[in-house]
């Protein structure tokens, strides 16, 4: 048929290399067929001129179209406006791609378009559809409707979205293709459904004349559908096919003339500029047609729901339901990428893959959507088709008024680069405050000691003593037990010292919980208390009962207070007071945030380091490294709290931190999942 065709026919391989060129192809570039079999089509292209129809773009999306210039066998060129499909096989691998050209006789690409759309402004959108697998399902209707169990199918969404997934697309045209196709392509179009690409304002139209066709071929049936806007007054005829098409075959027409509000062209490249736009955002985007979600919520609005959240809780189904009639309908270039698919075709349908690895999020989505909001955002797992986890940025963008049409668009970022960085700097920040607290503890070393040796002598000395009462002939069991006493007290003591030396020295991932402040202040002044009394510093701390608990990790917490006090320790030992003093005490501020206080009455910080005091390797101390502070600014920041420095009005240093106190909300959120009671 190909070799009577008026328009230029060339099929070649992915590479280039002719395969078959028709007698409208020898007549357009002037070369015969046994010439240009086996032949590379680069040859014909215009020296200088780049390759304006990239095949890696064409094997990816399936199909190109636009304007070449090649030459002619007499060096001439030729411009032509062609239309390149790839075939590929079942398995989805590319066969060949056909080529349909003609010539394009100087007309600019804009010309084309528009005599293009012209010639196809008053022609129908044509398909044949594979009813043959829907005959159960027409059965069971046709026995419903026996039964009046079925009056309308208007009124029985879940019957009409079966019938149009068991009807198959056998074939479709260009306008077809065109209006109802989007990135699918013609390709990815054959055997699918028709209900996955048919739009949702006629479907129950569609599943009507399928049903009254499908069962009696003597019928030609049409019906008036919803204008989209593209087509004014559009009418859908469908007939079921005679022989020698299979049984089951129906065709389907729409007709209908364009807009009178736009002209055909101008709309066909508004299309055109709307899926580049689409396909060229650096982003990958669905666009999901939620209309039947916005019918089921405005119901459940009318029948009094409020809160949609708790009766998605109590009816979960629906959201089961919602994954199958809420549908993508366009897709672009970087959606198929990030979801490893073959191709665009592989995301057009019900947007139940999208939410396969985010359990609660579809709840999610569809309470923002029945609240009006207008986006929704959210840091969540997609699972691809290849089975690879990835982590993106979630984004829906809801319609509103007066947009009318309820299409709602996805878009999702691979963040997966970004979190693997953030989690190489937290493990950075975890390493920096361990070397800290590792310093600090070398700072305390003597203090630790003296801390250990204390309950160490009791136990010699009451186990000594226990001896001498033993070794006596008038033995004291009742004073031997009480010693024996003393010495597991001291034994008991002993190890929680070390146990808390451990936990100071492990290096351990920051673990939040709900905690006391006073009780990690207690705990930190066990490790500083000697370190104070060698120094003859009178040491006040007034603990402010009945602080509400701090969402913190304990060990980081102490880190920070023990370095404020070993701060604050020297600079008074290096005043030269005749009285040192260090007071320190907890309370609630204006904001209802727990804060921390350290008073001294050392020498203060002069005007010129107040502002470096936060800064990494800034010290004022010979031997100092100037880690010390920055980790103390590094962890409450972690902590969503704030610290400051500043001079008292008589004399010395003030340091202070505040800590949030968590909502009701925060502790029952998923990032506080993991946390344990406070012991």
């Amino acid at each position: 048929m190909s070799d009577f065709a008026s328009e230029s026919v060339i099929v070649s391989d992915e590479h280039g290399v002719v395969k078959y060129w028709n007698a409208a192809s020898e007549a357009l570039y002037g070369w015969p067929a046994m010439a240009m079999i086996g032949q590379n089509l680069a040859a014909l292209r215009t020296p200088g001129q780049h390759d304006p129809e990239p095949t890696s773009v064409l094997l990816r999306e399936g199909r190109w179209e636009g304007l070449v210039r090649r030459r002619n066998q007499a060096g001439a060129e030729v411009t032509a406006t062609i239309r390149k499909i790839v075939r590929r096989d079942a398995a989805g691998i590319p066969l060949d791609i056909v080529e349909f050209g003609r010539d394009a006789g100087g007309m600019s690409e804009a010309a084309t378009i528009r005599v293009d759309a012209e010639l196809q402004g008053y022609l129908a959108a044509c398909w044949e559809l594979d009813t043959s697998a829907a005959r159960p399902v027409l059965q069971t209707i046709a026995e419903l409707r026996s039964r009046s169990v079925i009056d309308d199918l208007d009124e029985h969404p879940e019957w009409v979205e079966k019938l149009l997934t068991a009807t198959r697309i056998s074939a479709v045209n260009d306008r077809a293709v065109r209006m109802f196709g989007a990135h699918a392509g013609l390709e990815q179009m054959i055997g699918k459904p028709v209900g996955a690409f048919w739009p949702a304002e006629s479907r129950s139209a569609l599943a009507a004349l399928l049903e009254k066709v499908a069962t009696d071929p003597s019928r030609l049936e049409m019906r008036k559908i919803v204008s989209s806007g593209t087509i004014r007054n559009p009418i859908i005829r469908a007939w079921h096919s005679a022989e020698p098409k299979p049984p089951g075959t129906v065709f389907v027409t729409i007709n209908g003339e364009a807009n009178d509000d736009r002209t055909s062209w101008e709309l066909q490249a508004s299309e055109e500029r709307y899926r580049k736009l689409i396909q060229y955002l650096p982003t990958a985007l669905w666009q999901v047609d939620s209309r039947r979600a916005g019918e089921v919520f405005d119901q459940l609005k009318a029948n009094g729901i409020r809160d949609i959240g708790a009766y998605l809780d109590r009816n979960p189904d629906l959201i089961e339901h919602a994954k199958d009639f809420v549908r993508v309908t366009e897709v672009n270039r970087d959606a198929v990428l990030l979801f490893r698919a073959k191709n665009a075709a592989d995301l057009i349908n019900p947007v139940r893959y999208i939410f396969a690895a985010a359990p609660g999020l579809a709840k999610r989505v569809m309470v923002a959507h029945f609240e009006g909001r207008r986006n929704f955002f959210e840091e969540t797992k997609i699972l691809a088709f290849d089975g690879t986890i990835i982590d993106v940025l979630f984004t829906v963008t809801y319609p509103v008024l007066p947009e009318q049409l309820d299409t709602t668009f996805i878009t999702m970022q691979d963040i997966s680069e970004r979190l693997n960085t953030e989690q190489q700097l937290r493990k950075l920040q975890a390493d920096f405050t361990h070397a800290g607290r590792i310093a600090t503890l070398g700072e305390l070393a003597t203090s630790i000691a003296h801390e250990v040796n204390q309950p160490l002598s009791a136990i010699v000395t009451n186990a000594e003593t226990s001896l001498r009462w033993l070794a006596r002939a008038d033995q004291n069991t009742e004073k031997v037990t009480q010693l024996i006493s003393r010495i597991a007290s001291s034994a008991r003591r002993a190890g929680e010292i070390i146990h808390r030396i451990r936990g100071m020295a492990a290096k351990n991932e920051p673990e939040k919980r709900l905690i006391d402040l006073n009780e990690v202040v207690e705990e930190a002044l066990l490790f500083i208390r000697h370190e104070i009394d060698s120094k003859s510093i009178a040491l006040s701390s007034v603990l402010e009962t009945g602080l509400p608990q701090v969402m913190g990790d304990r060990i980081q917490l102490q880190q920070v207070i023990i370095n404020l006090l070993v701060n604050s320790v020297q600079a008074v030992a290096q005043s030269g007071q005749p009285t040192r003093r260090i007071d320190i005490q907890t309370s609630i501020d204006d904001s209802g945030s727990v804060a921390f206080s350290a008073f001294d009455n050392g020498p203060g910080i002069t005007d010129g380091n107040m502002k470096h005091i936060f800064e990494s390797f800034f010290s004022t101390k010979d031997a100092g490294i100037g880690i010390g502070l920055a980790i103390c600014q590094s962890i409450i920041s972690a902590h969503g709290g704030r610290i400051a420095g500043s001079n008292r009005p008589n004399g010395g240093a003030h340091f202070r931190f505040t800590l949030p106190v968590p909502t009701a909300a925060e502790i029952d959120s998923a990032v506080v999942g993991f946390i344990r009671p406070a012991q």
